[in-house]
């Protein structure tokens, strides 16, 4: 009988609170319950007729109402409801689609869907009860089973445990506080053992807890053992100081409690100062605190008091009204909201069976069946009529908007911004920064979408890469480590804080956060791309395995980008490795054909081996794609000239380079050379006199020049027997070539979670470092290039004393 009535409750709390939530539409769903349970619950079909009759009267305009507000975040753009999502992120992600260990709180599913499965464990467990007093454990087994089907859609059903626990103690076996205290006093005496129902109810609270205890465990691993983070724009009194936390966490219950008992303002979402806070005890709001607290207590106190079927019927009402509303209210831990009304769909059943049980009292005890009848239908009609309104409120967002302002009139009204709903600004400001003279703009609209939800760590990274651009490296440091603060497991975040090091000269920091990244994530290709070239460009021998490492783990996972192969050849140069060197750089070059960097400092390693002519096919086809690379055209007519002693091509690489940059002195000089080993002294006489007049300090165009004026003067017209070189081209650093504005070319830029992440690096190495191989050389490195600077002025005398006709 008791079931009975607890039934019916359930049914008449559907109607009552039809207005409640006029935003769910899925009530009917509850004839489900009843189909399943039809013999645990004497519910006639005239029942069921008038309940379906009812939520369909209530609801048939929803139809015609659009997803608005959260549905867009939640269903339209929501990942995890696509065909191509694998099904267990669906236990991995929260309502939003988002994963549980980074943005997750108390809103997780739709709590229809739990308050479904909570109110079929609830009615499974009633059958744990044999006839003869014995514990069935099926119908227990299956109440666990439920409970965490519940836990799955909406944390909040795991509190039905809580309710079996209060069925158990009060329904089933029928205990009251009197004899539950006699009890206890008994057992701690000594006097006698408990009695066997007592300890048949103390295995079956046993394995509730303990099955409890393992729902949470799990639940705790799923977030990473991470409470969730909120703002004060989500739950200001979740930020504020004691006393103002507690009295206005204290004071949000009577505001939920009128809520329930007169559902007539409803708002969408109730956030920031849609509830001032209470900030002194001498708030007179306090009153309706002292006042909830005091109607509740004494309500308890009553039902627990006293045995009789009345009793019993308030004790399960109340648990359903207050065993639920716990992980939502506050007062243990915070949630991301202030009111939320969606989190009282189950409260509201315990709220009307006391609504259904003080009307039967009144009813049948006080002899005003008629008058009672009439209130009822009153009631359930002007509650109808009022969900039938509040429908249309959710037709479109427009509508659901100009509600809320009708709510909490005279305010600004603020809401809640899902993420999704953030990327607006995002995206338009990633749009908006194309444009060089629009970057403070885009600032402007990071900034207001932080000051929105300061959680969002995208903004934050969005933001510190346009900061990067604006040459703003302190506030993007600040802006990451700002994102690092809410993700520290992000190896994005500390990859994009290495490239502000690297902007702002802190090369070891830089290596320092690369190797951070590559720490969390070893795959990191970007990470190990730029920390690999970091290392190159340090000029530290020690390093150099290590970058070789990284660079083969790079072109491992990235087979198909040529700049990996590139930087493998430039570090075998480095090493003196010429096989290895030759190897990667004709890799290089196969994987992107015209390779700019790779084809010249191919043709340097040759000309260096001694295979001049190998080089020159290279030349041809680097200066076939770049026809103004000068240092190609200086290389290919010192060979011309040296090698082939073709003078009229060694010319015209020459003078090609004198039309790309007039005042180019090594041109400029390596043409005056040929003109004397053309044996015309007037033209090669006039060429140093220009060539001086561009390079005026230079020592050996001086010296030059006086040569070939005491040939003129005498008469002579020598050729120089062993060619002619300049002195430049003695010096292999100087020549080597690191991509610079190739189109493969690889820029350290902040990693991206969307497809960009593919932009690789390389620029801003190459921009401030080309053509520097080392910074900081090693003793060893040092003696090296003395010896070969002297071998270069011996060769310099060499074509001096040539020139001179000794």
């Amino acid at each position: 009988m008791m079931l009975n009535h607890l039934y019916k409750g359930i049914l008449v709390s559907i109607l009552l609170s039809t207005d409640l939530l006029s935003e769910e539409v899925l009530h009917g769903v509850t004839i489900w319950i009843h189909k399943v349970y039809m013999k645990m619950a004497e519910v006639t079909w005239k029942e069921l007729i008038l309940v379906f009759g009812v939520v369909v009267v209530c609801y048939w305009n929803c139809l015609f109402c659009g997803f608005v507000f959260d549905d867009v975040s939640a269903i339209l753009d929501n990942k995890d409801l696509r065909p191509s999502t694998p099904f267990k992120n669906l236990f991995f992600n929260d309502f939003w689609g988002t994963p549980m260990s980074e943005v997750t709180g108390v809103v997780g599913r739709a709590e229809l869907l739990s308050s479904i499965f909570l109110l079929a464990a609830l009615l499974a467990y009633t059958k744990s009860k044999g006839s003869d007093n014995t514990i069935v454990w099926g119908p227990i087994a299956l109440t666990v089973i439920l409970v965490a089907i519940a836990t799955l859609c909406k944390e909040q059903g795991i509190t039905v445990i809580g309710i079996c626990c209060v069925y158990e103690v009060f329904i089933a076996q029928g205990f009251n506080l009197q004899v539950l205290w006699g009890a206890v006093l008994q057992f701690i005496r000594g006097k006698d053992g408990l009695p066997y129902p007592v300890l048949q109810m103390l295995l079956k609270l046993i394995f509730l807890t303990f099955s409890t205890l393992l729902l949470v465990i799990i639940r705790v691993q799923v977030i990473q053992s991470q409470l969730p983070v909120f703002t004060r724009f989500d739950n200001p009194a979740a930020v504020s100081q004691t006393p103002a936390r507690q009295l206005t966490f204290n004071y949000l219950l009577p505001v939920n409690a009128w809520l329930l008992l007169s559902p007539s303002d409803l708002c969408c979402d109730w956030t920031m100062g849609t509830i001032p806070l209470v900030e002194s005890f001498l708030d007179i709001r306090n009153v309706a605190t002292v006042a909830f607290y005091g109607v509740l207590g004494i309500m308890v106190y009553n039902s627990l008091k006293y045995f009789g079927h009345s009793s019993k019927s308030v004790i399960m009402a109340l648990s359903l009204l207050v065993l639920p509303f716990i992980p939502a209210s506050n007062l243990f831990f915070p949630v991301g909201f202030v009111v939320a009304e969606r989190v009282l769909y189950v409260p509201s059943m315990g709220y009307c069976i006391l609504v259904a049980h003080g009307w039967k009292k009144l009813a049948y005890t006080c002899n005003l069946k008629k008058i009672m009848w009439i209130g009822i239908a009153a009631l359930i009609a002007t509650h109808a009529v009022k969900t039938m309104h509040r429908n249309w409120d959710w037709e479109s967002e427009y509508t659901l908007f100009m509600s809320a302002l009708k709510v909490i009139p005279g305010k600004k009204y603020a809401t809640r911004v899902a993420p999704n709903h953030l990327n607006v600004y995002i995206n338009l400001a990633n749009l908006i920064r194309a444009n060089e003279s629009r970057l403070e703009e885009a600032d402007q609209l990071y900034r207001q979408a932080i000051s929105m939800r300061p959680d969002f760590k995208q903004a934050y990274i969005s933001r510190g890469e346009l900061l990067l651009k604006m040459n703003k490296p302190n506030e993007a440091r600040d802006a990451y480590l700002r994102a690092l603060e809410l993700d520290s497991a992000n190896a994005d975040l500390w990859y994009n804080l290495a490239i502000v090091n690297i902007e702002m000269k802190e090369p070891s920091e830089a290596l320092n956060n690369f190797n951070q990244a590559l720490e969390l994530n070893p795959k990191h290709k970007l990470a190990l791309f730029n920390s690999a070239l970091l290392m190159q460009e340090s000029g530290d021998e020690r390093l150099r395995p290590e970058a070789k490492r990284r660079f083969l783990l790079y072109v491992e996972q990235d087979p198909n980008d040529a700049n990996g192969y590139f930087n493998l050849g430039m570090l075998a140069m480095d090493d003196n490795n010429n096989d290895d060197a030759e190897k990667w750089m004709k890799k290089a070059i196969q994987m992107q054909h015209g390779f700019r960097s790779a084809l010249f400092n191919l043709a340097l390693l040759y000309s260096q081996m001694g295979r001049e002519l190998d080089a020159l096919p290279v030349l041809n086809e680097l200066l076939q794609y770049y026809p103004e690379h000068v240092k190609g055209l200086i290389l290919k007519g010192d060979i011309l000239m040296n090698q082939k002693k073709d003078t009229k091509g060694a010319k015209e690489c020459f003078q090609r380079i004198l039309k790309i940059d007039p005042n180019n002195v090594q041109g400029k000089h390596n043409l005056c050379v040929v003109y004397f080993e053309e044996q015309d002294l007037l033209e090669a006489e006039k060429c140093l006199v220009e060539t001086l007049a561009l390079a005026p300090h230079e020592e050996y165009i001086h010296r030059h020049l006086n040569i070939v004026r005491g040939k003129i003067a005498a008469g002579q017209q020598v050729s120089p027997a062993g060619g002619a070189q300049s002195p430049s081209l003695e010096k292999k650093k100087t020549l080597q070539e690191k991509p610079k504005n190739d189109k493969n070319a690889q820029k350290p830029s902040p990693a991206r979670k969307t497809s960009e992440n593919k932009e690789q690096s390389n620029q801003a190495l190459e921009n401030s470092q080309a053509d520097k191989r080392t910074k900081a050389k090693s003793a060893e490195e040092i003696k090296e290039i003395e010896q070969k600077r002297a071998a270069a002025l011996k060769r310099l005398e060499e074509i001096e004393r040539i020139l001179s006709g000794d």
